[in-house]
């Protein structure tokens, strides 16, 4: 089956019914409306389109748009993904978790999706928080942070979404802010083409319990000095007046100036998002100034399911029997009246 367009769709055909139930100002509703204009744009028909969730505010997402969808339990929607997708794999397949339910009960789940490499995409909400619960400390908080669970701050070191994905052999890795809804649904779009495991985290501020937890990155005000947002082929340029960069100095990534001590754009480092080894994605992943966003990795690899096709026609071409009753009915058979 191809995934021929029969017509052309708008945001509005993906929007359903449904009263949005989010907190006023929550960045969920971003990202809600980045995916409802990425979908027209990505060339596949509206009743192929699967959007899985677990539990969290983000896992009501599928509710909220006009396709199919399956609202699942806590960390799993991976693996009911997976099951959708080895199905059925003309689907378009999406998961959409949070940081406590990817990286906690889900951590198990999470990391062996990625590692399998099955064609479909994973949204990953990380507002460093448990926002449905009300509050208590998430395996993305930082250390030191006072929450209903911490109270006298969370002696617990964070995991790094990205750092986790590269461990795990992420082939496709991007970064976005919240606020920033143009590059989040193109960011949506590039997924979709990728083949294999897409991995999308988005920094979503919670405005109820941890308000203001990537301003310092995405607040319009430092956005333009304070975040690198990279792209395939294009030096690795920041500011606002595109006069810093990144260099490679042994093996450490340096932010300069261009004009400074002989500095040229020649100089600046060229993303290499198609790159096999990821060393120099987990170093960009790891940067804590600027912040990288954009897609950091897109490595297209062997899906699970070509290495399945692959198996299952190798094990066809070598067996002597083309169906079970063959199987069932050979050597020596005997009737039990």
């Amino acid at each position: 089956m191809e995934n021929t367009v029969a017509k052309k769709y708008n945001f509005k055909d993906f929007v359903s019914d449904q009263e949005v139930r989010w907190c006023p100002g929550c960045d969920d509703y971003v990202i809600l409306r980045s995916m409802q204009k990425a979908l027209p744009e990505m060339g596949v028909k509206k009743e192929d389109v699967v959007f899985i969730s677990g539990i969290g505010c983000s896992s009501r997402f599928p509710y909220y748009m006009d396709t199919y969808g399956m609202h699942g339990i806590h960390g799993r929607a991976p693996a009911i993904a997976s099951g959708v997708k080895l199905a059925n794999p003309d689907l378009s397949v999406w998961v959409i978790t949070g940081d406590g339910d990817a990286m906690a009960i889900g951590g198990n789940h999470f990391i062996h999706v990625l590692r399998r490499n099955l064609d479909l995409n994973i949204i990953l909400f990380n507002n460093e928080i448990y926002g449905l619960t009300k509050g208590q400390f998430s395996p993305t908080s930082l250390v030191g942070q006072k929450t209903k669970s911490s109270p006298y701050g969370n002696t617990q070191p964070p995991f790094q979404p990205g750092e986790l994905a590269i461990g795990a052999h992420s082939r496709f890795f991007a970064r976005i802010g919240g606020n920033t809804p143009k590059e989040m649904t193109q960011l949506f779009i590039e997924a979709e083409k990728f083949k294999g495991t897409s991995l999308i985290e988005v920094l979503q501020n919670c405005v109820i319990f941890n308000d203001g937890c990537f301003t310092q990155f995405t607040d319009k005000a430092v956005r333009a000095d304070k975040q690198l947002f990279v792209e395939h082929g294009e030096p690795m340029i920041f500011g606002k007046e595109k006069d810093k960069g990144l260099v490679l100095n042994d093996l450490k990534i340096e932010v300069v100036t261009i004009g400074e001590n002989g500095i040229t754009e020649e100089d600046i480092l060229i993303h290499d998002a198609k790159e096999k080894d990821p060393t120099l994605h987990q170093m960009l992943i790891r940067l804590e100034y600027p912040l990288v966003t954009g897609i950091i990795r897109s490595y297209e690899d062997v899906t699970l399911e070509e290495r399945e096709d692959a198996l299952t026609e190798e094990v066809k071409s070598r067996s002597s029997f083309s169906k079970v009753d063959d199987l069932l009915f050979s050597g020596e058979t005997y009737v039990v009246d």
